[in-house]
């Protein structure tokens, strides 16, 4: 009998149940957030916008919703929930300023206040999700990894938006991409690539670099003026990125292999 329950269990390591499709409810949380974003690009009053920008606005959102159905299915997402679905709009507004940004002409007073103001939704939103999944008890990884990806665009948009307007030149995207850099450089030294616990220090920057874009991006700071904050912006964001590193590494040194008997409990 116990060899017959050890053959079994073997068996099920060796070929595990497949995933689960998508839930009914987070495919409709995806083609309806999808609906919502089409109908704010067709009824933007910005001319030219409903083209190409709405298009690779749509192809964006379309990118992230393949990924996110993809992650559902393999982590075997049953319920999407209220928090991730404000996530999810807070990935359609992005990809919304993503389409204001690739407008073929320089952007306007008017175009930049109003990207300040979806800036602002998205950061209030960012609270919201959060307190959602702690309240309702469905916090989980997926949707603290989904904000923080969500997050992570959105500076790299903000970046592009101050690109096209005119407020600072090529070098802020830097900031857009440090995130990306940060996460090619795990691949390639893997040490760099294990998960970081939980940092109010690291949340309350990400919300500081994107205000200090906000900002950056208004109609009444000059040039000169939008290119100092962003700096400090890029400072800030680069000295957070170092304080990780040189954790990831202190453990790497402190923490013995996992073959190590001294890491086995006694």
């Amino acid at each position: 009998m116990g060899s017959a329950l050890s053959r079994i269990a073997r068996l099920a390591r060796a070929n595990p149940p497949a995933a689960r499709s998508p839930s009914r409810d987070t495919i409709g949380t995806v083609a309806a957030v999808a609906l919502c974003l089409a109908t704010a690009l067709a009824l933007t009053p910005v001319a030219g916008l409903w083209g190409v920008p709405a298009a690779l606005a749509l192809a964006l959102y379309a990118g992230i919703a393949g990924i996110v159905l993809c992650a559902a299915r393999r982590q075997d997402l049953r319920r999407f929930g209220a928090a991730n679905a404000v996530t999810l709009l807070r990935a359609a507004m992005v990809a919304f300023l993503a389409g204001l940004a690739l407008l073929p002409t320089p952007l306007p007073g008017e175009i930049r206040s109003a990207a300040i103001v979806l800036g602002v939704a998205g950061l209030l939103l960012d609270g919201v999700d959060g307190w959602l999944a702690r309240r309702s008890g469905t916090t989980s990884r997926f949707g603290a990894r989904f904000d923080m990806e969500t997050d992570a665009l959105s500076v790299l948009v903000f970046t592009f938006l101050l690109l096209r307007a005119g407020q600072a030149g090529p070098w802020v995207l830097a900031i857009g991409l440090a995130r990306y850099i940060y996460v090619g450089v795990g691949w390639l030294w893997p040490p760099l690539a294990r998960e970081l616990p939980p940092s109010l220090r690291r949340k309350t920057i990400c919300v500081v670099v994107v205000t200090a874009l906000l900002i950056a991006l208004a109609p009444f700071v000059d040039a000169a003026w939008a290119g100092m904050i962003c700096a400090a912006a890029l400072v800030l964001l680069l000295s957070s990125f170092a304080m990780d590193c040189v954790w990831l590494l202190i453990i790497r040194r402190t923490t013995p292999p996992p073959d190590d008997p001294k890491s086995v409990p006694a």
